[in-house]
Order: structure tokens, then sequence, then C-alpha cells
């Protein structure tokens, strides 16, 4: 008998940024599987059993929860922000296509979130306002020599560069070097968005000119924005400076 694995996004923090259709998949779960700081957010469902592990348990526990799903029950998958964007949904999609035939049969469905990226923009403005990617500076899942080709490749491109995973205990020095190199391509006025715990109580944001951003000023609770030569701030007496991209370039700007 097969069950049912929904894969949650639960926003940044904030339940206010939760969506609604990830709060009734939630309810709806016989049993959770996350990490448990992300699981320690949510209010427990009567009878629900969750099944905590460590943030770089990632592919246990998508094997787990497909297991358990292939057993016949309702389970829940939670990742913070979107599941989707360096997250879980793709870990267990990972997991169904070298798993077992039974997994494949499992009911699998992704409830979308709000992504950290997405809830800073909204915190200072509008720098996504125009074209933009997201990046993860984590070499763990590939070579450093991949993330400078393409931070090399976005930031020449003229694009918007959303940095996810900045820095950690383990990483460093990443983020400082990912400056050096944006620093070669991009002025030094270029605006760069730290934003640490967008809508958590915890929350900080600051604006910096690229030539003064430091790495000193993330940690792997934030999400850096780094703005294209488009980007502008807008300041504004006695309320926080606007943070926005156009939504015309190139020709369309002329």
């Amino acid at each position: 008998m097969s069950g049912r694995l929904t894969v949650v996004g639960i926003g940044p923090g904030s339940p206010d940024q939760m969506t609604p259709e990830a709060a009734r998949a939630l309810a709806e779960a016989s049993d959770l599987f996350g990490y448990k700081p992300y699981l320690d957010r949510l209010a427990p469902a009567p009878g629900q059993r969750r099944h905590v592990s460590d943030n770089r348990e990632e592919v246990a526990r998508a094997g787990a929860a497909l297991d358990m799903a292939a057993s016949g029950r309702s389970v829940g998958v939670v990742s913070g922000g979107d599941a989707g964007v360096f997250a879980m949904a793709a870990a267990v999609c990972e997991a169904i296509e070298a798993g077992p035939a039974g997994w494949r049969a499992v009911e699998f469905r992704v409830v979308p979130g709000v992504t950290a990226m997405l809830a800073v923009a909204a915190r200072v403005g509008a720098p996504l306002g125009h074209d933009f990617c997201a990046l993860s500076l984590s070499d763990n899942l590939k070579p450093w020599e991949l993330v400078e080709e393409r931070l090399r490749a976005v930031a020449t491109a003229g694009f918007v560069i959303a940095l996810y995973n900045p820095i950690s205990r383990a990483r460093p020095w990443q983020l400082g070097r990912a400056f050096e190199l944006l620093r070669e391509i991009l002025p030094p006025e270029t605006p760069v968005v730290f934003g640490r715990a967008a809508g958590r109580p915890d929350e900080r944001m600051a604006v910096v000119p690229l030539g003064e951003a430091e790495a000193g000023l993330a940690d792997m609770a934030t999400c850096v924005i780094v703005g294209s030569r488009d980007t502008r701030i807008v300041p504004r007496e006695g309320q926080p400076a606007l943070v926005y991209s156009p939504r015309s370039a190139g020709r369309a700007a002329r």
C-alpha cells in the first residue's frame, strides 16, 4: 500500500508568510520530517509524529520519509523558505530517481513557499524588479571553480544576484572571495543588501555599497542580494531608503 509524500515550503520564518496551502498540507500529515529549527516553528497537530534530523542529513531524511510514505502513511517533509529553491524538493526527487521502485509509486507533490530572496527584497523595496538569478555559495555539492564561473557570467550579463548559503563555520571564506570577484566587474557603488531572518523577531537588514561589503555582515541565516549596474537607491527623509532595479534595461531603457 502506497501513501503520500508532500514537500512543504514554510516560508522564511514568520507565520504570516506561510501560505494557507502549506498550513493545510502540514495539518494533514501523519508524520513530519525536517531540520529541528524548522519543525520548532510549527504548532503540533494532534497525533502527529515528528522525525528530526540535522541540516546536513538531507539524503537520509528523504529516504526515511519515502520509506514511511511507501508503507502507506501521509508524510510531510518540511523546508524553510521554498521547498524547491536549494532545498528538500530536489533531494526527494533525487532519492526517488535512485531508490527502489516502490518509492516511485508514492503520491508526491511540492507545496511552494516564500523563499528568502523574495522576503528580503520586499523589506528594502524591489531589487529584483528586473532580471535576476539565485546562486548558492555552498561548494559542498559543486566545485568552487563552478561558483566563480557562474558569478562572473551573471555579473557580466547584468543580473541582480541573490546569494544563498553565503557563509558558515565550515565555509568562512567563500563570501569574501565572491565580493572580491564581483568588485572586478561591478562598480563599487553597486548596492548590496544583507537580509537576515526576514520576518522573524531577530530580523536585520543592511544596505551597503559593494566597495564596502564585508563577509562579517552575513551569517547562515542571511540572504545577500547584489544589485546590477542599474540597481538604484532612493533616499527618503525620515524613512529607510528604497533599493530597486528599474523594470527597463538595454534598448528599452533608452
